[in-house]
């Protein structure tokens, strides 16, 4: 089946922790999640630094409307999405740390590359 993972919440849910997982991945270069939802934040980071590379105020605007926060958007025009100009896609990278100690849910690191 084709679409996205729900992740065994409401929508709202899901797509508050999805803001605030590609939020914090801009902001610090990389974090610490569970497997699945890295990999959902994944694809809409790789998205979100593909608008950076375009760098107009269309762009911009759309990265506001998904971008929690006003200086992690100018960050990513002004210094993310110029590092990759000359790359065509694979901005991140997921590596495997281990399992989690309380419930054994694998737990990865997503970073820029």
């Amino acid at each position: 089946m084709a679409g996205y993972r729900k992740l065994g919440r409401p929508s709202a849910h899901r797509k508050a922790i999805l803001r605030n997982l590609t939020t914090g991945l801009l902001e610090h270069g990389k974090i610490m999640t569970t497997d699945k939802k890295a990999k959902e934040a994944q694809s809409i980071a790789e998205k979100m630094i593909s608008l950076g590379k375009k760098g107009d105020l269309h762009a911009r605007r759309q990265a506001m409307a998904y971008i929690t926060k006003e200086d992690v958007v100018k960050k990513l025009f002004d210094e993310i999405a110029p590092k990759y100009s000359e790359r065509n896609g694979g901005y991140t990278r997921i590596l495997k740390i281990a399992p989690r100690r309380g419930d054994a849910a694998e737990v990865v690191l997503l970073e820029l590359v």
